[in-house]
């Protein structure tokens, strides 16, 4: 499958005959629109490519009875769910609950489920590394799909993985889910218009109109000159936050802020010194970006070097673990980004009863680590076992799509609901997205980890509960 990712110009076009239409909403102007090969195991999960199939179990009528027994369900066939995400690479830190999610998800259906067709079916997940690699993340699907015979493919891992996968499943009639990933450069920059959707692509999806709105919200909190600095890498996630249309630069500027924007960098890049020192020159107080893990450790640690302090450092992607803080050290201290999963969230998965603080207690409880956003990824596998129980032939792609495409259900990520109406500036943005709710969070010192986040604001998002408020950074003390 040739590589999916687009130019800037390319990305304006695409973007541009929708743009114009797209309000920000919430006080912050008409900019954004308001609301971003397999091996076989029963018994355990690696971190590289398995399968992982729950274990079946029988009941049958006790012999020589005057009464009958029912033996239960028809068994149906084992229902096949792909999934694709960068288990290695710089973005494996999106992939790092994924073990444990999946053993999680297979423990909690240990008999399978009753589909819409009344049958009784066993679900197996096979998994697949795409590497942190765009070309790989095709072809890996194409895989699940022509040899694995996959019946629904789920993906997550920004653009990056998302993207390419859901380009392979639509142009193989495979109906796709996926989760953590913004739904601007997922669903304009594959393509799409709000009139002329997509088919088989679905995607639970953050928006990036909610990102912004945090990022402004977490800014006003502290006395700055304000004037941002923007640090972007020359990939997807890039040339969608950095749009003229839809992406942050209007959206700052409507906000009342002033930007400093240099040339997009290539992503790896070793040598951060020319962008640091325009941003000591413009006296951008404040610096802002969502780049990969790997990037932000070069960039912050050369920052602080060089004498660049500013008084709020907003990176999305690289932020939402904590494995990069603790990669930078004491510098990070107090550093915001989005939150896209927290722990005090108030929704249970919908499987298991449980709330976010017992999946990530229990998350903690089987790695002996600090639990970790991705955590939420489980959402999209809830999201397969709802669709699943509602569609009447597993053999039917278009009825399973189509099941996809009227979900309604609340999942560890928050409320669902495709049936409501298609609406920009809502949580129901586009056919083939519903956004789920974001926060913004800042990671401080913590008590039990060395960083841990705390949620700062809830912007468009009143369901959340802020528990502090943002401080400047630290800069290691």
């Amino acid at each position: 499958m040739e590589d999916k990712r687009v130019s800037r110009r390319d990305f304006l076009k695409i973007a541009g005959a929708t743009g114009a239409t797209i309000g920000l909403g919430a006080g912050l102007g008409g900019v954004l629109a308001a609301c971003g090969g397999t091996e076989e195991t029963t018994t355990s999960v690696t971190a590289q490519a398995t399968t992982t199939t729950a274990a079946a179990t029988s009941t049958t009528a006790a012999p020589e009875t005057t009464t009958s027994v029912s033996a239960g369900p028809e068994a149906g066939r084992e229902i096949k769910l792909g999934l694709v995400s960068p288990s290695t690479g710089p973005l494996a830190l999106f992939a790092k609950a994924d073990d444990w999610w999946v053993d999680f998800a297979m423990k909690a259906i240990p008999d399978g489920i009753i589909g819409g067709d009344g049958k009784k079916h066993m679900i197996s997940i096979k998994r697949a590394d795409s590497q942190s690699d765009t070309n790989r993340a095709s072809q890996v699907a194409g895989d699940l799909i022509n040899n694995d015979k996959v019946d629904l493919m789920m993906a997550s891992g920004s653009p990056d993985t998302a993207n390419p996968v859901a380009d392979q499943c639509e142009a193989s009639a495979m109906p796709s889910i996926a989760n953590f990933v913004p739904w601007q450069p997922f669903y304009f920059g594959r393509g799409a218009t709000p009139d002329k959707p997509f088919k088989w692509t679905y995607a639970n999806a953050l928006g990036l109109e909610g990102i912004v709105s945090n990022f402004i919200a977490m800014w006003d909190q502290v006395q700055t000159n304000k004037k941002v600095a923007f640090l972007f890498a020359n990939d997807t996630d890039g040339q969608a936050w950095t749009d003229m249309k839809q992406g942050l630069p209007p959206a700052v500027t409507a906000a009342g802020y002033e930007y400093f924007l240099p040339d997009l960098y290539p992503v790896g890049l070793e040598d951060y010194t020319k962008y640091i020192a325009d941003f000591k020159k413009n006296g951008c107080e404040i610096c802002c970006g969502t780049i990969i893990t790997p990037d932000f450790t070069n960039f912050w640690k050369q920052s602080v070097q060089q004498g660049y302090n500013p008084k709020v450092l907003t990176i999305g992607k690289a932020l939402l673990f904590p494995q990069s803080l603790e990669a930078t050290g004491s510098i990070a201290y107090n550093t915001t980004v989005e939150c896209v999963w927290h722990p005090t969230w108030p929704f249970k998965d919908s499987i298991t009863g449980m709330t976010c603080k017992e999946l990530a207690d229990d998350y903690m409880a089987k790695t002996g680590e600090e639990w970790t956003a991705p955590i939420g990824q489980y959402g999209k596998f809830e999201w397969a076992v709802d669709v699943f129980k509602r569609v009447t032939n597993v053999d039917d792609k278009e009825e399973i799509v189509k099941a996809i495409g009227s979900t309604k259900m609340e999942t560890c990520l928050g409320p669902m609901d495709f049936t409501a109406p298609v609406q920009l500036g809502t949580r129901h943005p586009v056919p083939n997205v519903y956004t789920p709710p974001t926060g913004g969070a800042q990671w401080v010192k913590g008590q039990t980890y060395p960083f841990e986040p705390v949620i700062v604001s809830n912007a468009l998002a009143s369901e959340l509960t802020p528990s502090a408020k943002v401080q400047p950074m630290q800069y290691g003390a």
